[in-house]
């Protein structure tokens, strides 16, 4: 199966080109923040050094969020517009799930992704290696850092926390619990190939029109407009803009 495997969901954007489990070519940028720009011209230049034709594509995995809402919508657009222009498999992988796999299966600690998703918040999964398989322990959620980690306090076993630990995340620690460890940053930079590997053992979504980012909050102009129309159902936000 030939694989195009794209993450735009944070500030790292990386692409990676996967057939039958073996990495061909991948390019990671993380000092760019325009990935509308990079994003078709790095896929193009991926292609051409693999001498790969876009017809040549049997699915597109994509990192579906949460991290960034321009981020997601940019992978997850262009994923959408490959697979149903070229009439191939579409699959979404969660963007922290795609982080988590960067730990390898021996370890038998719990893996937790997590992205600063400002103002002491984060985005943040709870995973763990089973028979091979990265399972999730507790879904992905959107909440504040000391929320997380008396979360995982009460889950008393050992912790990895896969992430950018930044100063506006340190200056909101109390009470880490002793179980848990920081890791590299280095671990944190999402990896495409793991990404299509994830994918590649995913059913494809059934209805590509249908599908869509996992943000795991609102916008802020949602929140405001929901205040402002308590009484309205949440798909009128969209509607009515």
């Amino acid at each position: 199966m030939k694989i195009l495997a794209i993450d735009t969901s944070n500030h790292p954007m990386s692409v990676a080109l996967v057939e039958d489990n073996q990495l061909l070519a991948t390019t990671t940028l993380n000092m760019v923040r325009n990935h509308s720009i990079f994003l078709l011209p790095v896929i193009d230049d991926l292609f051409q050094k693999v001498q790969w034709q876009p017809q040549d594509l049997d699915r597109v995995v994509v990192a579906q969020g949460p991290g960034s809402y321009t981020g997601i919508r940019i992978a997850v657009t262009t994923a959408k517009v490959l697979a149903d222009t070229l009439d191939i498999e579409l699959t979404g992988v969660s963007s922290l799930k795609t982080v988590a796999a960067n730990l390898p299966s021996a370890t038998d600690a719990l893996i937790v992704p997590f992205f600063d998703a400002r103002r002491g918040n984060v985005f943040a999964g709870v995973y763990q290696w089973q028979d091979d398989q990265l399972v999730s322990v507790l879904p992905d959620q959107h909440l504040s850092i000391q929320a997380l980690l008396d979360q995982l306090a009460k889950l008393e076993k050992p912790v990895l926390m896969a992430g950018e630990l930044t100063d506006r995340l340190q200056k909101q620690l109390k009470n880490v619990p002793e179980q848990l460890k920081f890791l590299p940053t280095a671990f944190s930079i999402p990896s495409t190939y793991q990404l299509a590997l994830l994918g590649e053992k995913a059913a494809p979504v059934k209805d590509i029109d249908a599908f869509v980012p996992q943000y795991l909050r609102i916008t802020e102009a949602e929140a405001v407009w929901h205040h402002q129309h308590p009484d309205a159902p949440q798909q009128d936000y969209v509607r009515e803009v």
